[in-house]
């Protein structure tokens, strides 16, 4: 039995049975089911998700609830999801015709020569609890909008996710294109191996993302793994200061510190140290904690019981290896009943020694250092396993362009860590695995080219 906790309240929000018994099913109906879908054309299956879009969307109240009981983000901030699926979504689908379209590489006039993109087949795609609508989007679009047919895991966290799209794909899609499964961890790793499967995407831990990897080593097709993160930021001398912290908390603690792109350690100019790191905990303490069904609440709980206790235990490990915390907690009022309600924390007189600086953290504390240059700044930023994203909190482009030219990381932002614009690629290096969702190159992936080659006449 699948049981959601609430981390509001710690208590049983969502039951469901597990659908150990329906995957072989679903497999058959999903392979027969793209069969047609793949041969409707670009145009008409773009259709067709733009309605399955607007219907998901038309329910914004009840995914916004929902979403909050299950994950414990602050009611107010959910829109931002929803309205990050539309745009995402819409971008995808407004590339599609293009992009999917054939490549014409005639050069004979008795000849007729071009690549076609054809679907893969069934994609597979695990998504995780803390961002279940935006990383479903990521993959479930443009697959769709390839030709290929869905299978959906959600995370047992959110549960409810995969029902509210598969209600909405029922009401607008054909049968079978999009389905969904309750699973648990080798169940799904089960439906990886499969030989039906023919891609996965997967967002998750280093280890799972492994897991799934070595699953596949009885087939050669393709994967897109999102994994760890601890993604850093670099404050030169030049950055507008109010305006650089002000995004930097924001990007610290939205959603309790879990999120794939959070930013969890902080490199700053030690000219404007001091000046920067004022600022950054007088704005901290402009947080409300508390119950995320409270409109004026803009940090929840983290998600798990077992996920504060890591927190707590990495960040006192710091702290005994002589970090300093700069928050106090007692100027925060929040529900002190429940472990999981965790007060922001800024930690200082950190180091690359410290498993707080090197090992994804997923909560609401950041480590923050001071920098004797451009090129320390750069160096402690790429001395990490992981490899997201990165930015650099400058007035100048063309050193921001330079710098981030030496990052090793998937995307590197200039004055901003908080958005992923659907026209670039979604993708990390390192530890942070492997493959790309969104832009137009998300479409080479979930596509496979078959050549063309045609002579009208035999001479």
């Amino acid at each position: 039995m699948l049981k959601t906790i609430s981390p509001i309240d710690n208590k049983v929000y969502v039951e469901r049975e597990y659908h150990s018994d329906k995957i072989e099913e679903t497999l058959n109906n999903s392979v027969n089911a793209q069969i047609s879908w793949g041969l409707m054309s670009v145009k008409e299956r773009v259709e067709l998700l733009d309605k399955f879009v607007e219907d998901f969307l038309s329910k914004k109240e009840i995914i916004a609830e929902e979403l909050c009981r299950q994950i414990g983000r602050p009611i107010s901030q959910v829109a931002g999801e929803l309205s990050g699926f539309k745009e995402r979504a819409d971008y995808m689908l407004s590339i599609a015709e293009n992009k999917l379209a054939d490549i014409d590489v005639t050069k004979d006039s008795n000849f007729k020569n071009f690549i076609r993109r054809k679907p893969l087949g069934v994609v597979f795609v695990i998504a995780p609890w803390n961002y279940p609508y935006l990383t479903a989007v990521n993959s479930i679009i443009p697959a769709m909008a390839a030709g290929n047919t869905v299978i959906l895991k959600h995370s047992a966290q959110t549960p409810l996710c995969a029902e509210q799209l598969y209600k909405s794909a029922q009401k607008t899609l054909p049968k079978d294109v999009f389905n969904y499964l309750h699973l648990n961890h080798q169940d799904g790793l089960k439906i990886v191996s499969d030989s039906r499967v023919n891609f996965v995407s997967f967002t998750g831990s280093v280890k799972a993302g492994y897991e799934v990897q070595k699953a596949t080593h009885t087939k050669f097709i393709d994967m897109a793994l999102e994994l760890g993160g601890k993604d850093p930021a670099y404050v030169r001398h030049d950055a507008d200061l109010e305006k650089s912290v002000e995004n930097l908390v924001d990007g610290s603690f939205f959603n309790s510190g879990q999120s794939c792109c959070g930013i969890e350690r902080i490199y700053v100019d030690k000219k404007i140290y001091n000046k920067f790191l004022e600022l950054f905990i007088n704005k901290t303490y402009e947080y409300k904690l508390g119950n995320p069904l409270n409109k004026d609440t803009n940090l929840g709980p983290v998600v798990k019981l077992s996920a504060a206790k890591f927190i707590e235990g990495q960040m006192n490990l710091a702290v005994k290896q002589g970090a300093k915390m700069m928050i106090d907690k007692l100027k925060f009022n929040y529900p002190k009943e429940h472990k999981n309600y965790m007060t922001p924390q800024v930690l200082t007189e950190v180091n690359h020694e410290m498993n707080f600086m090197m090992e994804e953290t997923f909560g609401p504390c950041v480590g923050i250092m001071p920098v004797a240059n451009d090129g320390e700044g750069i160096d402690l930023m790429n001395d990490s396993p992981y490899g997201l994203t990165a930015s650099i909190w400058t007035k100048d482009l063309e050193a921001a362009e330079k710098l981030g030219n030496e990052i090793n990381t998937g995307t590197l932002f200039m004055n901003r860590c908080d958005y992923l614009d659907p026209g670039l690629s979604w993708t990390g290096v390192k530890e942070t695995g492997k493959g790309c969702s969104l832009s137009e190159i998300a479409y080479e992936h979930l596509t496979k080219p078959k050549s063309f080659h045609l002579r009208k006449e035999l001479k």
